[in-house]
């Protein structure tokens, strides 16, 4: 991985807890595009969202993430196998996986070294697959009031490399080297009330950076507040993030 704040370790119980989860139809599809179901790695697995519902459909998941602390968090399940190792260069048989998926990462990862490792742990034909969600749309008065003055105040923060992600993981941004596969368009539907909501961009690492600017944290606070005593009332929100989604058929050279 590129160097960078590791923000993502930062309360990883409270990270677990406010991010979504990702969409059935997104792991019915990658079961239905690799050429065998015995073996997949979730490179840069976070907490693990992904790779318990990949081992639904696999016989054993290994999930590997920088953050010791992150997989300590792990959520639980028979078949997935935790470990902290890099994403380039880790200590797997070569050519063991029928997949590899990363979710939510791939703009941190350190291509010329991330592509090699990929192709040599990987059986050949097998598919690789890495997805991530940046922005969301949710009513308009929560957008208007809450959700883009809130953008706005965190934009300075972020780090140069979630741009990769907002502009779709282009080959030309991640020097993909493999034979495209097309996924279907895809995006997490979620129900939340406007606390979950705040609680989701509250995870954001540019949130976090922001929060410690007194002037910035003092215009965030009230904000929030704001946002509370104004939609709480008001029930669930419908959430809906589209996904970037790169996938592709690994070759064996």
């Amino acid at each position: 991985m590129t160097p960078h704040t590791n923000t993502f370790a930062q309360r990883s119980d409270q990270y677990a807890l406010a991010r979504p989860r990702y969409p059935q139809a997104l792991f019915d599809w990658l079961s239905q595009h690799s050429s065998g179901h015995a073996l997949a790695w979730d490179c840069a697995t976070g907490n693990g969202q992904a790779a318990v519902d990949l081992a639904r459909y696999y016989d054993q998941v290994m999930a590997t993430d920088l953050s010791a602390e992150q997989v300590t968090q792990g959520l639980p399940a028979p078949n997935v196998v935790y470990s902290a190792q890099p994403a380039e260069r880790t200590a797997f048989a070569a050519h063991s996986f029928d997949l590899v998926t990363v979710a939510q990462a791939l703009h941190w990862f350190d291509y010329a070294a991330f592509w090699p490792e990929v192709r040599r742990v990987a059986k050949p034909g097998a598919l690789f697959c890495a997805w991530g969600y940046a922005w969301f749309d949710c009513e308009p008065d929560v957008m208007a009031a809450l959700v883009m003055p809130l953008r706005e105040l965190v934009a300075p923060y972020w780090a140069s490399n979630n741009r990769i992600l907002w502009d779709g993981y282009r080959d030309a941004d991640i020097a993909f080297p493999f034979e495209h596969v097309t996924p279907p368009p895809l995006a997490i539907d979620e129900r939340w009330d406007v606390a979950q909501l705040i609680g989701y961009m509250q995870t954001w690492s540019s949130y976090k950076k922001a929060m410690l600017d007194i002037n910035v944290a003092s215009q965030l606070d009230a904000l929030v507040a704001a946002a509370h005593a104004r939609f709480q009332p008001d029930g669930p929100l419908h959430i809906s993030m589209p996904l970037a989604i790169v996938a592709g058929r690994i070759d064996p050279h």
